[in-house]
């Protein structure tokens, strides 16, 4: 299945952690946004469905924010901006 990565939200990188279970998906998470500026958007694909307590946990902690998040046929899809 192809996720459209083309969505109205804006982002600067993305990160695929489809078939990918807790922890891995928050620990790519965490790699990725090391690589990021501050102000910059990460969009995350996943399917493990703990990723919906997970990601926005992740945020509240980092001082990220979550700018959006849907579910869109079994793939989560998060927005995430770099403080």
């Amino acid at each position: 299945m192809t996720v459209n990565t083309d969505d109205a939200q804006a982002f600067d990188a993305s990160l695929d952690t489809t078939g990918l279970y807790c922890p891995e998906p928050i620990m790519l998470m965490h790699n990725k946004v090391r690589e990021m500026m501050p102000g910059q958007v990460l969009k995350v694909i996943a399917t493990d469905p703990a990723t919906t307590r997970d990601v926005p946990k992740f945020c509240q902690f980092l001082g990220h924010e979550l700018l959006a998040q849907h579910e869109v046929d079994g793939h989560y899809l998060y927005f995430i901006c770099l403080a």
